[in-house]
């Protein structure tokens, strides 16, 4: 029994691939035999479908040309009508403006002939002779102005987004005396403010950059500055010494400062002696000016 086994697993892969055959060779009968009895498709077999499908793509070719040649043609048309109607609005704005030129209204203040102008150079050199009798001495020309005009330092010179007026000069200095202003409003004594800590104090109405707000509405956002200098002078044997003094300068504010009930001048520095008053604008607040040894003694030293 064993050995009939064996030879029927031999056997049987033959016997597989031979019924596989005997399959697809009926198959293929069949196919055959189907394809005689089916009719002839002449849009999908045969030279005489593939000859209509040409003929066919041929046609709708020449309806796509024939299409495209009728809307080129409406194109050409409408380009043409529209060079035309432009071309008639040009002449007839330049008609117009003909038309204006020729009935232009005179103008009634100068009905004269003196009083027209004649614009443009003149052909005949008499009007310069003339002009030049008329004026011997002729105003001298504005000459380049090559001074610093402060735009550069605005980005420089911006505290709080605020640009400042004022620049303080090479030689400011802290000084070594204790300055102080002594406020008063009528017979009113108000706190003392004390100057000596910075070489200048900006006085005004902003309270963003002033170093000592003035409240008063006569007065300007900016409107002084209270500055220390350090200035030579002569001593009593004759040489020259140096020292820190106090000045006052108006930045152009629109109601000024008041030196001991004086106005003065704007953007000019004014030196301060002790008990100097001061005043700003319209302000009933008087600034005396004193230091922390005005009482024991007279000199006005740094």
């Amino acid at each position: 029994m064993s050995s009939i086994r064996i030879k029927k697993e031999r056997r049987s892969p033959e016997r597989h691939r031979r019924r596989s055959r005997s399959r697809s060779r009926s198959r293929s009968r069949e196919r055959i035999r189907i394809k005689k009895e089916k009719p002839e498709d002449s849009h999908r077999n045969g030279d005489h479908g593939k000859r209509e499908r040409r003929d066919h793509r041929n046609h709708r070719r020449d309806d796509v040309g024939q299409s495209r040649e009728r809307h080129g043609s409406r194109n050409d048309d409408h380009q043409r009508v529209k060079q035309e109607r432009v071309k008639q609005e040009r002449e007839y704005n330049d008609e117009a403006r003909r038309r204006d030129r020729k009935h232009r209204p005179q103008n009634p203040f100068t009905n004269s002939d003196q009083d027209r102008q004649d614009w443009g150079r003149q052909n005949d050199g008499g009007g310069s002779q003339d002009s030049e009798e008329e004026n011997p001495n002729p105003a001298p020309k504005d000459q380049p102005n090559f001074g610093v005009s402060g735009k550069l330092a605005e980005d420089t010179n911006t505290f709080r987004g605020v640009v400042i007026k004022y620049n303080e000069p090479p030689e400011a200095r802290i000084p070594k005396r204790r300055w102080r202003f002594y406020v008063f409003k009528g017979e009113e004594t108000l706190p003392v403010l004390h100057l000596h800590r910075q070489s200048a104090y900006l006085l005004g109405r902003d309270r963003k950059i002033a170093d000592m707000p003035i409240d008063h509405p006569s007065c300007s956002k900016q409107h002084a500055v209270f500055q220390y200098r350090l200035v030579d002078y002569q001593k009593e044997d004759g040489t020259i010494g140096r020292r820190i003094r106090p000045y006052i300068i108006d930045l152009e504010s629109a109601n000024g400062t008041f030196l001991n009930n004086k106005k003065i001048d704007p953007k000019r520095y004014y030196e301060l002696q002790e008990k100097d008053v001061i005043k700003f604008g319209f302000s009933t607040r008087e600034y005396v000016l004193l230091h922390a040894n005005s009482k024991d003694t007279d000199d006005d030293m740094d």
